[in-house]
């Protein structure tokens, strides 16, 4: 690991107990970094609160407030961090056509400016230091975008352009930026998309789709489905290089994803339709 000649300080967002965050999370302290795992309650992260190498810290990624008070405390904690992880997100399942506004606002809110509010609090403090890592987590469905989650998709597609951006314009201040692209990794991902859609109102249009639509909340969620733990060592490898790369995709489903996002159209569209059933 020691690329660094400090331990790094690695802030991550969405660390719930069973996600991608929560494993992360141990994998980095796995390489003796000084790990921040946050979520909007510590008590979803209860598990890891005896345990010395992680200092727990609530974070709402939505509030400003929230973002400048946990970065405060860590600041005073360890008077530096070295490495943030935008990891916290939602899914959104639906038909486009009949989503309430509300719901795709959340999801852009929490996925693209949830991050954004993080790295320009923490970027800053990054410049004056001229070094630090910044690492986005997309999605392999912003490269194939199908039906039934298209707010999703759309706000991953979005994150990974403001990551291309970020990448070029924070190269010059000393900061690395990683655009980090899970495949389908077992997680709760799919709980919390069921609870997320069970909110929604009742399809009109879309009713004799119900089935197939509500299908699309645990996709990810398969037998073949990367456990996250995999997925999360792999990537923390691949962050903690001295040169880390600039895209990381790794997990089922991630080399399908690139193949299709190079396909024909009609020909994504008709394996997407097959795959999901519309």
């Amino acid at each position: 690991m020691a690329d660094l000649e400090e331990p790094p300080v690695v802030l991550i967002t969405g660390c719930t107990e069973g996600g991608i965050g929560h494993a992360l999370a141990k994998a980095f302290a796995a390489q003796k970094c000084l790990v921040v795992p946050t979520s909007r309650s510590l008590n979803s992260m209860k598990i890891l609160e005896n345990d010395s190498r992680f200092f727990l810290q609530e974070l709402d990624v939505l509030s400003e407030e929230s973002v400048g008070k946990t970065l405060r405390s860590v600041f005073n904690k360890f008077g530096r961090i070295d490495i943030v992880v935008n990891n916290a997100g939602v899914h959104c399942v639906g038909p486009l056509a009949e989503i309430p506004i509300s719901e795709i606002h959340h999801t852009f809110n929490t996925n693209v400016y949830g991050p954004m509010r993080l790295i320009q609090a923490v970027v800053p403090h990054m410049a004056t230091r001229r070094k630090g890592k910044i690492v986005n987590v997309g999605s392999v469905t912003a490269l194939a975008p199908g039906p039934w989650a298209g707010p999703y998709s759309a706000s991953k597609a979005a994150l990974h352009a403001l990551t291309d951006s970020l990448r070029l314009e924070l190269r010059l201040l000393g900061i690395d930026v990683i655009n980090v692209v899970p495949g389908a990794i077992a997680s709760n991902f799919g709980k919390s998309s069921i609870a997320s859609y069970s909110k929604m109102p009742e399809w009109k249009l879309y009713k004799p789709f119900e089935s197939a639509i509500r299908s699309r909340t645990e996709f990810s969620q398969g037998l073949r489905s990367t456990p996250a733990d995999e997925f999360a060592k792999k990537t923390v490898t691949a962050v903690l290089k001295k040169n880390p790369p600039a895209w990381f995709s790794y997990g089922h489903l991630s080399t399908v994803s690139g193949i299709l996002y190079h396909m024909p159209i009609f020909i994504k569209d008709w394996l997407l339709r097959m795959a999901l059933k519309c």
